[in-house]
């Protein structure tokens, strides 16, 4: 969905506490025609939780298409178990969807909800810690029987042993609310209470004033061929929203105002992290005027790369879904010696099944894109939960000095930017790139400004025609590892071009001619190429943001910027100089990071691993950098951060 947006650039400072639990008032108004309050707010926060049968996923992404066309800036974090169907009503079956929206510029999904709706008494057990005194909840009190209760350790109702008296509680008999708006349809009890979930949209739809109408219509569409279910589940959409707006227990609505002066002047469209890669991929194809091709096994979290990526033949794109992860990658490569951009799609488990064709891929010095999509490991690990700790495999997991280019996001949105950066990399200089991206970006979503045409680079390749190097004899020949002398990229030769023939495998190469070569004094000097390579690759420098010459600077990598943001935002609103720095590239790192580093004090460096980035700077510049981090398969919170860092700051 799409909204165009004509304000002037502009950024919230943060100085509000952007990314906070609190939603400011900011008015108040009787509401035209009626006798209920609007209150006007600058950010709100809304979980939905439920049982993993109950839609919440869809419920949250229909809510934040809404919310998306309406203008507002957002940012989301689904967290669903990883069971395809976890047990019903328990803990570890609970599905829930944040979202955060705002008028101004915001960068996480919020540490904590103002708005709670809980469809069942394992949903308001797994996320009332979370939720702060005086937040509303909306709970759906038909599924508060005592067997329910009973199965996720509820001794009595919380609902009436008093235990919730510091919130604001909202029971709603949903169930028997939307069964009885169903009454008319044909369908069975069971059939009716599933479209609780878009009674329970209804209703924050009207409570948030936010859009119906691309609701309907999406509801439309997906049960075109089911017209009695797409009629059943909009009619429990409405009455919902006449519930909202009848019932006494709901006194007052709100409303967050467009976010107009958060964003550049534009064309804009709600994107999650998997979705603008898979869009920077096609982008990429076209702007190197190459076929895309896709190699892959499915895997969570980034099988979705490979469900986009299907759709758009139209652009000449090719996926191949291959019998395991060695295949997939397998057949990328073979794509890539053809001519392709040739791409492949994982997880942390995955990469380690693909370590020696990445490893080949860096010996034929062919362009190849290594897309992990990290999660909890290790092994099998927390398939569905954000993890950071796959970079030094992406570093050093594979057998020899076999260095790759490593790129990462920070945002859902840059996820198009770095698959294109990737490609360009993977384009000039000939080898294998890996991009690192998490189960947090791949998931969450928030505004992306479409780019024009124009604004892309240009990423065009051009082939070896005909023989590149003089015999002393004076005969012309084609050398397939004579380098570019400033790259140090070897020439791409598609197979089939008449004079190029030359050989490709694992073995060892001669420089210059690619023959077979066990001479030593070959082999070094091939290793300390191909590593001069990756070294002499051109990144921007990093660029430091200090406005006050703080001693103590922040240092982060993919998508830990959000956090990270929002919490420095927090400790300059209170007074506090901190200097910030997020790093694209880890491979090589960009030229300026060791002064930028030995300028400070401290350098504090949060990572959702036990301190891969901080090793590595350590050991490459023997900076004292302080870790800060977290495995516990979430993202950070603003405000834990804010503290930690508030800490160094004092220490």
């Amino acid at each position: 969905m799409t909204s165009q947006v004509s304000s002037p650039a502009g950024q919230a400072d943060g100085t509000d506490g952007t990314d906070g639990t609190d939603a400011a008032v900011v008015g108040e108004q009787r509401k035209p025609g009626g006798t209920k309050d609007v209150r006007r707010l600058d950010r709100v926060i809304i979980r939905f939780a439920g049982d993993s049968g109950d839609g919440m996923q869809l419920t949250g992404d229909r809510f934040t298409s809404e919310t998306a066309s309406f203008g507002n800036d957002l940012s989301t974090l689904p967290n669903f178990p990883a069971e395809i169907r976890a047990p019903a009503g328990t803990l570890p079956g609970v599905s829930s969807f944040q979202l955060h929206f705002a008028d101004h510029d915001i960068l996480t999904p919020g540490d904590a909800p103002n708005v709670l709706v809980a469809m069942n008494p394992a949903a308001l057990k797994a996320n009332i810690g979370d939720v702060p005194r005086g937040a509303e909840i909306i709970v759906n009190t038909d599924e508060f029987t005592k067997r329910a209760m009973q199965k996720v350790g509820y001794a009595a109702s919380p609902l009436e042993d008093g235990s919730l008296d510091g919130y604001q509680i909202h029971p709603v008999p949903l169930t028997t609310l939307t069964v009885e708006a169903l009454k008319d349809f044909d369908l069975t009890r069971k059939e009716a209470e599933r479209s609780k979930n878009m009674f329970a949209l209804g209703l924050l739809s009207w409570m948030y004033h936010r859009p119906t109408e691309g609701t309907e219509k999406f509801l439309k569409s997906k049960f075109a061929k089911k017209p009695d279910i797409a009629a059943a589940n909009i009619a429990a959409f409405r009455a919902g929203w006449n519930f909202g707006e009848t019932t006494e227990d709901f006194a007052v609505s709100y409303e967050v105002a467009p976010a107009a002066k958060a964003f550049p002047v534009g064309t804009y469209r709600n994107i999650s992290g998997n979705l603008a890669l898979s869009y920077g991929l096609v982008s990429a194809s076209r702007q190197a005027d190459l076929p895309l091709f896709l190699g892959s096994y499915p895997i969570t979290p980034a099988s979705d790369i490979l469900h986009e990526l299907s759709k758009h033949k139209n652009f000449g794109v090719r996926t191949f879904q291959a019998e395991d992860e060695i295949a997939g990658i397998g057949a990328a490569l073979g794509a890539a010696f053809g001519g392709s951009l040739a791409v492949t799609t994982t997880s942390g488990p995955g990469v380690a099944l693909k370590s020696e064709t990445i490893g080949l891929a860096v010996s034929l010095e062919l362009p190849l894109l290594v897309i992990d999509i990290q999660r909890g490991g290790p092994s099998t690990g927390l398939p569905t939960k954000t993890e950071q700790a796959d970079l030094l495999q992406a570093m050093f997991g594979r057998n020899g000095e076999a260095p790759v280019p490593i790129v990462a996001p920070r945002t859902p949105a840059d996820c198009f930017d770095a698959a294109l950066e990737a490609a360009r990399i993977a384009l000039v200089y000939r080898t294998p790139v890996m991009l690192l991206s998490d189960g947090y970006l791949a998931n969450g979503s928030e505004p992306w400004r479409i780019p024009e045409p124009d604004e892309l680079p240009d990423l065009t390749v051009q082939f070896a025609q005909g023989p590149n190097h003089t015999l002393e004899d004076g005969s012309e020949v084609f050398w397939p590892y004579k380098r570019d002398p400033q790259t140090l990229a070897r020439p791409w030769a598609v197979p089939g071009t008449p004079g190029l023939e030359h050989r490709i495998g694992g073995i060892e190469k001669q420089d210059g001619t690619g023959n077979i070569s066990y001479d030593p004094a070959n082999h070094d000097f091939m290793v300390r190429t191909r590593q001069a390579k990756i070294d002499g690759i051109d990144v921007p420098d990093v660029e430091v943001d200090d406005p006050h010459e703080a001693r103590t600077l922040v240092l982060g990598w993919g998508s830990t910027y959000g956090p990270i943001t929002a919490a420095v935002r927090r400790l300059r609103a209170a007074g506090e100089p901190i200097a910030q720095a997020h790093l694209r590239h880890l491979n090589p790192f960009p030229k300026n990071l060791g002064a930028v580093l030995k300028a400070y004090d401290k350098v504090v460096i949060p990572e959702m691993n036990l301190g891969q980035l901080a090793t590595l700077v350590r050991a490459r510049y023997l900076v004292d950098a302080h870790s800060y981090n977290q495995v516990n398969g979430m993202p950070f919170k603003a405000e834990q951060l804010a503290s930690a860092l508030k800490e160094a700051i004092d220490g």
